[in-house]
């Protein structure tokens, strides 16, 4: 069957939307940060939310009223954790890792290129997508908190 009723289509348009705008309401007040490059707590989150509009949306027994209730749950815990890690570095080291490494003078630190499953590959095509070609003009490689590769050229 293609769908149940026309009613449950328009259920669909109307708390969807509804949920839509709640949810952009939402983002917008907490800031800037919830909408950030991701490390794995914001990718987690961002899962979740989707998650839960999805359920607002699609399943019957879900009143509006309760999936935006689950979403702003979701916003505010974002924004509480995220304050609480910029004024406790205790809190900020448990949900975010140590940028590593990689690359320092133009040499692989193959090491920690294991530890953090990433390749030669990887990395030189990475700089290429930057504007570069030559590993050996490179003063360091960093894989950054977010899973993005910082360069640093040297010089000339």
């Amino acid at each position: 069957m293609l769908f149940d009723s026309i009613a449950s289509l328009v259920r669909i348009a109307i708390v969807g939307t509804c949920a839509y705008v709640a949810l952009v309401v939402m983002l917008r007040a907490s800031g800037k940060r919830t909408l950030s490059k991701m490390n794995a707590f914001d990718f987690i989150v961002t899962v979740a939310l989707g998650s839960t509009l999805a359920a607002v949306i699609v399943d019957r027994d879900v009143p509006l009223a309760d999936g935006v209730a689950a979403l702003a749950l979701l916003v505010y815990l974002q924004y509480a954790i995220t304050w609480a890690a910029v004024r406790f570095p205790r809190v900020q080291a448990l949900l975010k890792s140590e940028p590593t490494l990689l690359v320092h003078d133009g040499r692989y630190l193959d090491a920690a290129m294991r530890r953090q499953r990433v390749t030669r590959e990887e990395i030189a095509a990475s700089l290429r997508q930057h504007g570069h070609e030559d590993i050996a003009r490179v003063a360091c490689v960093v894989l950054e908190t977010d899973g993005s590769l910082s360069f640093v050229m040297r010089p000339g």
